[in-house]
């Protein structure tokens, strides 16, 4: 409830005194080139984001691109239509579902690559704050307290790779020790450093695209910012929008955008239709797609949710029978 609450703020705080009936004759003058381009580079996105998967397991599973294209377009699908993004939970069931992996294994991954992903999430914000003045203090406070944690858990992955027996000793004493055995085997064969090294490779190429959709959109409006400005839009928007919340973060997403825009003097108005461009040119071929690709399943989202809880409550009861 606190979620759809902060969205519908955001919301009435993007839109107030916003000239609505000036939406549609913006998104008519907008340079369709430019969309296209967006929208084919945002496509490849999930592209990357799946040969990074494919990658990061490789040392366990050779596993088929398309099928992990699937369960990523999924699991995104089901972050848009499903709050508090279970669709972590659902890409990583059916990735382990159909490929015969345990669980444990493909949320181990998903940890990694989030690890990955929020240190060159950091390394983008510090780029952001040499370039713009004037970021909001609880930001930058937000960013501290993940800069913070995402160290400890690139820590801690060292230490499991480095010290592979007293790390299971360790997890001997837990009550959950079947299940945090199978993720620490898992990080373990991930954790070389060739697979680490072409994961963090792939994940800077599944950053950049993302800047650059954003940076053809703002080509695409008329706006007059760099790739750099682009990327600390979408630095910024993805660092307000990293606690689970409504689905597709709607309302979050446009006020950050707004707010990030504004360190960059986008005036208000052009902000804000800019953030509904964003959320529409990023949201609606992921809802077609995530809709295509969960059909194909034969399968409603609402099942697959189901089924991703049932799968997860066996892995349990597996692990510690």
């Amino acid at each position: 409830m606190a979620g759809y609450c902060l969205s519908i703020g955001c919301l009435v705080w993007v839109l107030h005194g916003y000239p609505l009936a000036d939406l549609i004759p913006n998104i008519r003058s907008l340079d369709w080139r430019w969309v296209s381009i967006a929208v084919v580079t945002d496509l490849s996105v999930y592209l990357s984001h799946a040969w990074r998967w494919n990658t990061l397991l490789s040392p366990i599973v050779r596993l088929r691109l398309w099928r992990t294209v699937q369960a990523i377009y999924i699991g995104l699908f089901a972050n848009e239509v499903l709050p508090l993004r279970v669709g972590e939970l659902i890409r990583c069931y059916l990735l382990a579902h159909w490929n015969d992996l345990r669980l444990s294994l493909g949320f181990a991954s998903a940890a990694v690559e989030r690890l990955i992903d929020g240190l060159w999430m950091l390394i983008a914000f510090l780029i952001t704050a040499s370039l713009v003045k004037g970021i909001p203090e609880d930001l930058v406070i937000l960013v501290q307290i993940l800069g913070v944690l995402v160290l400890a858990g690139a820590g801690l992955l060292l230490w499991i790779m480095v010290h592979k027996q007293q790390a299971h000793a360790v997890v001997r004493e837990s009550r959950w020790s079947s299940t945090l055995r199978h993720v620490l085997e898992g990080l373990h064969l991930m954790g070389n450093l060739r697979t680490l090294s072409l994961t963090s490779a792939i994940s800077l190429l599944y950053l950049v695209l993302q800047f650059f959709t954003v940076y053809a959109l703002m080509r695409a409006y008329g706006l007059d910012l760099s790739f750099w400005a682009a990327a600390g839009v979408l630095t910024i928007v993805r660092l307000a929008t990293v606690v689970p919340n409504a689905p597709g973060n709607v309302g979050l997403v446009n006020a950050a955008c707004v707010m990030a825009l504004k360190l960059f003097d986008v005036e208000k108005n052009d902000a804000t239709t800019f953030s509904i461009i964003l959320f529409g040119a990023l949201t609606l071929p992921l809802l077609i797609g995530g809709a295509v690709a969960t059909a194909l399943t034969g399968s409603n989202i609402g099942e697959l949710r189901n089924r991703a809880k049932r799968g997860l409550a066996a892995a349990r009861r597996g692990d510690e029978s």
